[in-house]
């Protein structure tokens, strides 16, 4: 499978764009789309599954024009959005029966085997009978991605999955992902969380104000940050004033003050070590370096 994106533009009214020429190559395996909130995500998204279409360029599914086959790639692909709902007062069974039937599985008996298939793929065989609306946070994306799977989708698009989920439904459902990777689809993992990308994803991609501003892999990603990282002791008054000058990725407290680390071209601070940059680094100096500020307030992907 091979999705190619070409000069994609998307322009809303009042003449804002959310894409601006977006080119990309997206081959079989996981797919990692990283970027702020309002970098574009969630528009590229929706004209991948074709619920927006775009203003300009051009979308190719194994060569094929997304906008002369939008029926055939939709019924290819599967899509969980960030804002996925489900029917409250349905049981778990019951609503991946009623998605199966819309996907036109019909024969009732194979149509309940393949639910409790996914069920068990996705951990929620145990639950089959509790109803959604009392399901974690975590099992409800579970279940989003059991509802993608029901047409046996041979592309898979994913936009923020983790967003609100604690430490463990987050590592849980990075794992399922990775699992699914392994078959012969494309998952696009979409998010603004670098940790969901580090551990499941062999080539990323950057999205800035719509623009592509890198595209590779992260070991390439991060190595642009080499040199750029350092760790630093400091008291209060100076772990304040180190705030204001530099991006610090994380403050520790320590037996005098804090332990601070952080990203910069160069420092000329006393005792700064520099250490080995990790993919969350390389992403804050790369976007420190295209002069972005994270928004602050509600902000929501365009």
């Amino acid at each position: 499978m091979q999705i190619s994106i070409r000069k994609l533009s998307k322009r809303y009214s009042g003449g804002k764009y959310a894409l601006r020429e977006v080119d990309l190559e997206i081959g079989s395996g996981m797919f990692g789309l990283l970027g702020p909130n309002g970098a574009g995500k969630t528009t590229l998204m929706r004209i991948l599954v074709t619920m927006l279409e775009p203003s300009s360029g051009e979308v190719l599914v194994d060569g094929h024009a997304l906008h002369k086959y939008r029926k055939q790639v939709r019924q290819m692909t599967g899509y969980l959005p960030q804002d996925f709902s489900i029917f409250s007062k349905l049981k778990v069974w019951e609503f991946l029966d009623y998605v199966a039937s819309l996907n036109g599985v019909r024969a009732k008996r194979a149509r309940l085997a393949k639910i409790d298939q996914l069920l068990e793929d996705v951990g929620l065989f145990d639950v089959r009978d509790r109803r959604s609306s009392k399901l974690s946070g975590g099992m409800k994306r579970r279940l989003g991605i059991a509802q993608t799977l029901i047409g046996d989708p041979r592309i898979m698009i994913v936009d923020e999955p983790t967003t609100g989920l604690d430490p463990e439904e987050r590592v849980r459902f990075r794992n399922l992902l990775a699992d699914l990777s392994v078959k012969d689809m494309i998952i696009l993992l979409s998010t603004h969380i670098v940790g969901d990308i580090s551990s499941t994803c062999a080539n990323v991609a950057l999205l800035n104000a719509g623009k592509i501003v890198f595209d590779g892999s992260p070991d390439e990603l991060i190595s642009a940050a080499k040199g750029k990282v350092w760790k630093v002791s400091a008291g209060v008054e100076e772990s304040d004033r180190l705030k204001e000058k530099y991006p610090v990725i994380s403050t520790v407290p320590s037996d005098n003050g804090y332990e601070l680390r952080l990203v910069a071209d160069d420092i000329s601070v006393k005792g700064a070590v520099p250490v080995d940059p990790n993919l969350e680094d390389a992403y804050i100096f790369f976007m420190k370096s295209l002069g972005y500020d994270e928004p602050k307030g509600n902000n929501s992907d365009l």
